[in-house]
């Protein structure tokens, strides 16, 4: 156990705290707390590389809080656009289906890979672009969305500005996705090129 893998048993601790005070209303408390998760996965990768305290644990131990915390926060807002008052809000709720069956196939094919000896690939540039960007569109939702978030009495994000900002966290998860395809790929082909 080092510090990387603290923070990164921290965020798997916080999402459902997370979860759980944005369910009961406390939306500023559940934005306080994903501020803190998006933290921790800056810091988690820093340390580890910085003081070279990249471990076995830690790499298992990253994603698996990276896409709890994703499928967490992008069910929470397919619930709370699709059961929105604003109309926009709600036709728009649909986006968030993208963030959740990337993160399911993923879970999915990891697991599968796993299972037959092979082993997931690492975060590439494009996962660690689209993770930076999702945490900021996401945070900026649960403040400032209209009739969403916390904070919105203060400032809300026009309804132009919300959709581009989901389209592109959006389309940055897809490439991210796709980026990750040639990898996995490869690691089938050359297993079962062997036998």
């Amino acid at each position: 156990m080092n510090i990387p893998n603290a923070l990164n048993i921290l965020r798997i601790l916080l999402t459902p705290l997370f979860a759980a005070l944005y369910l009961r209303g406390q939306t500023g408390a559940a934005v306080a707390v994903l501020l803190l998760c998006a933290l921790t996965d800056v810091l988690d990768g820093y340390i580890a590389r910085r003081f070279n305290m990249v471990t076995e644990l830690g790499k298992a131990l990253d994603p698996v809080a990276d896409k709890l915390t994703q499928i967490t926060i992008a069910v929470l807002l397919y619930i709370r656009f699709s059961s929105s008052t604003d109309s926009l809000i709600k036709t728009f709720s649909w986006i968030f289906l993208v963030f959740i069956i990337k993160e399911f196939v993923m879970v999915l094919f990891g697991g599968i890979m796993i299972a037959i000896g092979l082993k997931p690939s690492a975060a590439e540039i494009y996962g660690k672009v689209a993770t930076c960007v999702f945490y900021f569109v996401m945070i900026a939702l649960f403040a400032f969305a209209p009739d969403v978030g916390a904070f919105n009495s203060l400032w809300t994000i026009p309804d132009t500005m919300l959709i581009v900002l989901v389209a592109i966290s959006a389309l940055l998860t897809v490439v991210a996705f796709v980026s990750y395809l040639p990898g996995v790929f490869k690691q089938f082909k050359e297993k079962f090129s062997k036998k």
